[in-house]
């Protein structure tokens, strides 16, 4: 089966993907209904893992100017289901900002979350291609580094998502694909990966509403603003440009949230079409 559409057109469309607009501004306008649930700081080159329950709101802000996050999401009650950043590209787009959904992987399809309030919205594309919030790049990660330099370095992302999901029983077989937050990239002519200086200043956020019970972790990458080059021609250890991370975490007004229910599961029947054995056929 194939569609055809002109290449302005979205890549899906269709009632399963429209979002309530009106629904979810106004979560991001009651602000002062809200009530702060937790609040703490991600220290520079660490990582930390927190629960978001179903229908609060996390915020993620600059605290002390410019410094890229590495997000990831599960859902809190069972892991497997983690966000898909393959999928959401496919779906969203491959940068994400306000009333866009973070999906989750298969066999569970549905929003983990959804953006709700991004004052980077507007930096829009920039004039080599750039834009922010990205699902196009991964995690940095030591195997990487090492096969670079030579050299071992305890830092990048996925190490930092490793040391903070432990407590909740997760390992590093569980740190996926992420949402690299307040992160500029794009790809150039020659369709390759590219990353500029983080544009966030003091004071910007990102937030994002649980549509699920999540379990939310965030490395302040080692990278800091991406500024200065970690590796290549020019590269060193650019410490002095990385900066903490702020979450929040709010508990949105009853009210507001009037008629809003976690997203079901896929209608899908399963089984992809096999079937068992009829009872005493041969070999059975």
């Amino acid at each position: 089966m194939s569609t055809t559409a002109s290449l302005t057109d979205a890549a899906y469309k269709g009632p399963a993907l429209e979002v309530d607009r009106e629904f979810y501004g106004n979560i991001a306008r009651s602000t002062a209904s809200r009530t702060l649930v937790d609040s703490f700081v991600i220290p520079i080159r660490s990582g930390k893992a927190w629960k978001v329950p179903a229908g609060h709101v996390c915020r993620i802000l600059t605290v002390d100017g410019p410094q890229v996050g590495d997000l990831n999401i599960w859902n809190y009650n069972n892991p497997r289901e983690r966000f898909w950043a393959a999928r959401t590209r496919q779906l969203q787009a491959a940068h994400v900002t306000t009333f866009d959904r973070l999906w989750s992987n298969l066999p569970y399809l549905r929003p983990l979350a959804t953006i709700t309030a991004d004052t980077l919205e507007g930096y829009g594309v920039d004039g080599e291609g750039g834009r922010v919030h990205d699902t196009l790049g991964t995690r940095c990660d030591p195997y990487v580094n090492r096969m670079l330099t030579g050299e071992d370095f305890d830092y990048h992302c996925h190490s930092n998502l490793t040391r903070a999901v432990l407590p909740f029983g997760l390992t590093e077989f569980d740190v996926h694909d992420v949402l690299n937050v307040f992160q500029c990239t794009g790809l150039n002519k020659d369709d390759k990966y590219f990353m500029k200086s983080c544009p966030a200043q003091v004071g910007d956020f990102f937030e994002l509403f649980a549509e699920q019970d999540l379990l939310m972790a965030l490395s302040t990458c080692p990278g800091g603003d991406l500024s200065l080059p970690m590796w290549g021609e020019g590269a060193h250890d650019p410490i002095e440009v990385c900066r903490p991370i702020g979450i929040e975490v709010y508990k949105v007004d009853d009210a507001v949230l009037d008629g809003w229910s976690s997203p079901g599961l896929p209608e899908y029947a399963g089984a992809h079409g096999l079937k068992a054995p009829a009872w005493g056929a041969a070999g059975a």
